[in-house]
């Protein structure tokens, strides 16, 4: 189950219940914006993960479902949405999370090269002289 399956679960238990997503949003104080990205499983629409969580539990709460049921079946869709991954709470594409990686491990080379060639540099340069000592 994605965000999509878990968001059109949702929405199916609003209205079976008979409510618009304006009558939920009155009753939660959630804008209906919010409701609409959520049901419609738009993750880039929705705020750090913390916020989604808490406005799920408030939308169930509304709507007389079993948290705990709703709130596993939301772990499900952040664990097996494909294409998608949870970085520092937010959910990040996973096309952008690759061309992030890939940007660190490049500025890790960078540095890693120049510490390297500074220290091939600095062990190759001519110091002082020291005279060997006299042979008898």
């Amino acid at each position: 189950m994605g965000y999509e399956d878990f968001g059109r679960y949702l929405g199916q238990q609003r209205e079976l219940r008979g409510l618009t997503r304006e009558d939920l949003s009155q009753i939660t104080k959630i804008p209906p914006s919010m409701l609409e990205a959520l049901e419609l499983g738009m993750v880039e629409r929705l705020p750090e993960r913390v916020f989604v969580r808490n406005i799920v539990r408030s939308y169930v709460s509304q709507l007389g479902l079993e948290e705990e049921e709703v709130m596993l079946r939301f772990q499900e869709a952040e664990g097996s949405a494909q294409g998608e991954a949870l970085v520092g709470g937010r959910v990040l594409r996973r096309k952008g999370m690759l061309g992030q990686q890939v940007w660190v491990v490049v500025a890790v080379a960078v540095v890693m090269l120049g510490a390297l060639g500074a220290a091939l540099a600095w062990s190759s340069r001519e110091g002082p002289q020291v005279a060997a000592p006299a042979r008898r």
